[in-house]
């Protein structure tokens, strides 16, 4: 069990190495997840349970000052708790969502009280031009940020996972029944919290033309996916010339007109 425990707090350190390494998704569910599955001997279960709360927690990233739910140890532990108790995604968002509540609790208040003190440390070598230990209170900033993660996730695993496992074996099939259905609905969640943060007056006409590909002309999910990517990349502009161009267009019109 401490095994299990350690190598699920590694998967939530490697999680929150998301930030250092060009932000490509590792932290999200769908991909710590299976991982989950594998130590715990369930990569089927892990799979399909990260697949359910990536599409629950899909609205959850950081915008501006919002700080969103601990998807990292709300998905680890969920997905841990869920496969130890075998309810499978029933139960993983209803696990998943208060740990990961609870574990943004504990990340803000143990870095409101840290980060100020590496903060003024790093401005004392700054002022005195230590460029090498502004850059070791760096990196020792984002290591510890990883270790905190790492601890609430084994000492979660180690001390709940026997618990958690009597609690949901003690809850009525009625309930559990209804959180199959509830997690059903998930997904729509997801989507919508999604939306509420990116749709405008330019997103919703591709919205839709996905909704009407997909309701009426029955076409698969991936190729709804490989179309959008066809627009994107025939509608933006990745090398700035054709804002070049169509200055350069513009300043030959002006001259002509003179």
């Amino acid at each position: 069990m401490m095994l299990k425990a350690f190598l699920l707090g590694c998967i939530a350190f490697l999680g929150k190495c998301d930030l250092a390494t060009g932000t490509n998704q590792l932290q999200r569910p769908i991909i710590l997840g299976p991982l989950v599955g594998l130590v715990l001997g369930d990569l089927d279960a892990g799979i399909k349970i990260g697949a359910t709360l990536e599409l629950a927690f899909l609205g959850s990233y950081s915008v501006g000052a919002f700080i969103p739910p601990n998807v990292i140890v709300g998905g680890v532990l969920g997905t841990a708790f869920a496969i130890v108790t075998g309810k499978g995604p029933a139960v993983a968002f209803t696990m998943a969502f208060p740990i990961a509540l609870l574990a943004v609790a504990i990340d803000n208040i143990f870095f409101s009280l840290v980060r100020p003190l590496l903060g003024k440390v790093a401005d004392n070598y700054a002022e005195k031009g230590n460029v090498h230990m502004v850059s070791v209170i760096h990196m020792a900033t984002g290591f510890l940020t990883c270790t905190v993660l790492f601890l609430m996730v084994f000492i979660g695993f180690s001390v709940g996972s026997d618990a958690m496992k009597k609690f949901v074996e003690a809850i009525p099939a009625v309930i559990t029944n209804g959180l199959t259905i509830a997690t059903g609905l998930l997904p729509g969640i997801g989507f919508a919290m999604l939306a509420q943060m990116i749709m405008n007056k330019k997103v919703v006409p591709f919205f839709f033309l996905g909704f009407v590909l997909s309701a009426y002309f029955k076409l698969p999910v991936v190729g709804i996916a490989l179309l959008g990517l066809i627009i994107i990349f025939t509608t933006i502009d990745f090398t700035g010339k054709k804002t070049q161009l169509a200055t350069d267009v513009v300043e030959e019109d002006d001259d002509d007109d003179f």
